[in-house]
């Protein structure tokens, strides 16, 4: 989950980074379950970040598989190996320093994988499907590629926090100013196909809860650290006035309180092969 500095608006910040290995701990065992891992896979993982999804498919792959992350983002590395460490984990993946978009593969590496995996990486970069490409050479002919990514309009809430829907459009504004894609959830299919994959399956991670759910809360700090860490690059982009701002993130803390709240989201998720097997 990470990418260069310039096009990820969320930044690398110690509050983000909690909020990044909150957000793995709720998404992890579903995202799992969808990739299916038979065990003794060679995973590639494309813009890792903080490395938790990544050591969670090298267990489940068992001790015969290798997983490589790569990640561009130095503090996100770091910061990887220090939950690596903590967790007893260390040796458990091969963490490498690159760029999505430039993939620090040796030659013999290249058609060699199993599985290429990103997860919230397309929708921060400004060429998404030069990364699908990349990924797709990296497999060996049969291997799978697997996509999972945000399509920001799918967020729902009930009953609507008022001033929050301004306020997540003009969220929503800071990835196109930067050249990027909020929507690119919805063309994971297309983009498998452009790159040379053979699309194979498409379906959704819920990510998403109501008052009452054991995950409910952590669901709401998640979404509003996401607003509050992203302030100032809404407030340029979205033209929202601070007010405004103010208002719908205090309105949506409001309304997750309410013992009628319900939270709709999905994970758009997408697989493919490349041809040839």
């Amino acid at each position: 989950m990470g990418d260069t500095p310039s096009t990820y608006v969320h930044g690398t910040a110690p509050e983000e980074q909690r909020r990044l290995s909150l957000l793995n701990g709720l998404i992890n065992e579903a995202s799992l379950r969808e990739l299916g891992l038979r065990g003794g896979e060679r995973i590639l993982d494309v813009g890792s970040g903080l490395g938790q999804f990544s050591r969670a498919m090298a267990r489940a792959a068992g001790h015969t598989a290798r997983v490589l992350a790569v990640e561009r983002s130095a503090e996100q590395r770091a910061e990887a190996a220090r939950l690596a460490r903590e967790q007893g984990e260390e040796g458990l993946v091969e963490s490498r320093a690159g760029d999505a978009l430039d993939l620090p593969l040796r030659d013999d590496e290249w058609g060699g994988f199993d599985l290429a995996h990103a997860r919230f990486l397309l929708e921060h970069v400004p060429e998404p499907l030069a990364v699908v490409r990349a990924m797709v050479r990296a497999v060996r002919p049969g291997g799978r590629v697997v996509l999972a990514d945000d399509d920001h309009d799918v967020l729902r809430l009930w009953p609507e926090p008022p001033g929050f829907y301004p306020l997540w459009r003009a969220y929503i504004r800071t990835y196109d100013r930067l050249g990027n894609d909020p929507f690119v959830g919805r063309r994971l299919v297309w983009l498998l196909r452009a790159a040379g994959a053979l699309p194979a399956r498409n379906t959704w991670v819920f990510f998403g809860g109501c008052s009452g759910s054991p995950a409910f809360g952590p669901l709401v700090a998640n979404l509003t650290a996401i607003l509050e860490g992203a302030r100032e690059a809404t407030l340029t982009a979205g033209r929202l006035e601070p007010s405004a701002f103010e208002a719908g993130v205090g309105a949506f803390r409001d309304w997750g309180r309410r013992p009628d709240a319900a939270l709709w989201f999905a994970i758009c998720w997408a697989e493919g092969t490349r041809p040839g097997a």
